[in-house]
């Protein structure tokens, strides 16, 4: 991997980012690796504390990133293009941060040099997660509020 420089998410739009700066943009957070709910007949989608099998809830990072659609078909390979399409990131997802022109928090591993930060700041599912193999009704483990 080349040496990443600069602040690239300031110079440049998601769609021009390299795979390795597209990479590094994402923040840890492991909230897109939250079930959600939604509602069929209005479409509003409901956030809950269940994880994906493969996301290691002390980390809050995908325990097979590369092999992923393998085990989970269903999971989503985020693009600059699909960005647009999806509603349900948290609105702290550092995508969606730079893709409207807003800056990245202060516990970004960009900005801060450590990716520890996030979880100190509590804006990870670190810590408060239970995986999809261990619960019975997901109904039961929707959240309240925004991720």
């Amino acid at each position: 991997m080349g040496a990443l420089t600069g602040r690239f998410w300031e110079e440049k739009r998601l769609d021009q980012l390299s795979r390795e700066e597209w990479e590094s943009l994402c923040d840890g957070c492991g909230k897109c690796c939250l079930h959600k709910l939604e509602d069929e007949e209005t479409g509003e989608v409901f956030p809950t504390n269940i994880a994906c099998r493969l996301l290691d809830r002390r980390t809050a990072q995908c325990s097979s990133y590369r092999n992923r659609h393998a085990f989970v078909p269903e999971c989503v390979r985020l693009t600059p293009s699909k960005l647009r399409n999806i509603d349900w990131l948290p609105s702290s997802c550092a995508y969606r941060l730079v893709e409207a022109g807003k800056p990245l928090p202060d516990w970004h591993h960009l900005i801060s040099g450590d990716r520890e930060a996030i979880h100190r700041a509590k804006a990870s599912v670190k810590g408060w997660t239970v995986s999809e193999d261990d619960v019975g009704d997901f109904e039961d483990h929707v959240i309240e509020g925004e991720l």
